[in-house]
């Protein structure tokens, strides 16, 4: 198998799975126990909480761990539509991830305002569109993903940041897909709130985080015990805790290892083999802030979904947009706020590398789709299409 597909999930490292294996077996306590036993399993907790806060340059108390970024999301909307009830606007995009597009309409539901601010045709924000859309006094929240899991498109997050705080609104960002894949840092970038997910860097999913400025206030979605200091109750799940912890220490070795170069380049190999083949092939997307290892790739008049079953016969796990919405092929809300067509959107397919992935498998994958496109194009007898074999 040749697995690029990791804008959906990654492989869980092994010196992941090797943190968090003697949580499994050996020191299963409860961390909110007394004993030595549960003292063990929380102090596992507070270093995973430092590796994390190291990730974002937060401090470890900012950090509160959760189910994944579905939920971290949903947190913040719900917090910030109940402390900040007499300022009902939302302000997101069109290009962002479910978990948000469906939030944003709870907030409607609750008596609030939903407003998007529009991105340019190469999937990045106007921010001058933005700045008219913020209002002093209305706007409660502005929350626009730090990058894209269709097209990788990376948010000018600082700017975002500076119109938000300007009119008084807070910003949260999706940060699932850039956490892990470059150096985020709260402070340069003074979000409010940030979430992200262990399952898309390297570590299992059901584990996630959710930064907190300690600036803001915050009502807990869930109540009970009082665990995460009163912010998320519930038993902590402290393996998969500590594996996101080992994660972001990952994360942090491998941005100064020459990991993401390597990546980038095998991403531009994928990319070049299969332009020179399929001069008709875009790329959607931003070429300049664009995540290092994704490919979403435009093949005119090739049908997606039959890529989709060649590629697969040939042990080529894909993605045709999202991998959010359990196994169907849906039309892309990102492609279409970016204003591609139904057509061309339908003729992509959504690459996306990790750093386990090597050169030849990129190349490989590369001949594979070249070969599945000259498939469908013999059997659609299309003179249209021009393929160079």
């Amino acid at each position: 198998m040749i697995y690029l597909d990791a804008n959906a999930t990654t492989p869980v490292d092994p010196l992941v799975i090797d943190a968090m294996l003697p949580f499994l077996c050996e020191h299963y306590a409860n961390p909110s126990a007394s004993h030595a036993a549960g003292r063990v399993a929380r102090r596992a907790t507070d270093h995973a909480r430092g590796e994390l806060a190291a990730l974002l340059h937060a401090e470890p108390e900012e950090i509160i761990f959760t189910s994944g970024g579905t939920e971290s999301i949903n947190a913040v909307h719900a917090s910030v539509r109940s402390l900040w009830p007499k300022k009902p606007d939302l302000i997101i995009t069109g290009t962002e991830h479910p978990a948000v597009l469906e939030s944003a309409a709870r907030w409607r539901k609750c008596g609030g305002k939903v407003v998007h601010a529009p991105v340019h045709a190469d999937g990045r924000v106007d921010l001058d569109a933005l700045r008219a859309a913020v209002k002093s006094g209305g706007t409660a929240l502005v929350s626009i993903m730090w990058a894209n899991n269709e097209t990788g498109v990376i948010a000018p997050m600082h700017e975002i940041a500076a119109i938000a705080h300007a009119a008084g609104a807070l910003v949260h960002t999706d940060a699932v897909q850039a956490a892990g894949k470059f150096p985020l840092d709260v402070k340069t970038a003074p979000v409010d709130f940030l979430s992200l997910s262990g399952h898309k860097m390297h570590a299992p999913k059901g584990v996630g985080a959710l930064y907190v400025s300690r600036r803001v206030r915050f009502e807990p979605l869930l109540i009970g015990g009082g665990q995460e200091n009163g912010r998320r109750s519930g038993t902590e799940n402290v393996p998969g805790i500590v594996a996101l912890g080992k994660a972001a220490e990952l994360a942090r070795r491998h941005f100064d290892d020459g990991t993401k170069a390597r990546i980038h380049a095998m991403r531009d190999r994928f990319e070049h083999l299969v332009h020179a083949a399929l001069p008709d092939m875009r790329i959607h997307g931003c070429p300049t802030h664009r995540l290092h290892n994704t490919s979403l790739l435009c093949l005119p008049e090739i049908d997606a979904a039959g890529m989709l079953i060649l590629l697969d016969q040939q042990g080529i796990c894909v993605s045709a947009g999202s991998a959010c919405h359990t196994g169907t092929l849906h039309s892309s809300h990102t492609l279409e706020a970016m204003g591609v067509s139904a057509r061309d959107a339908a003729c992509t397919l959504r690459f996306s590398f990790h750093r386990f992935n090597t050169k030849d498998e990129a190349e490989t994958a590369a001949h594979a789709v070249i070969a599945a496109a000259h498939k469908l194009h013999a059997e659609k007898g299309d003179d249209s299409v021009v393929i160079t074999i």
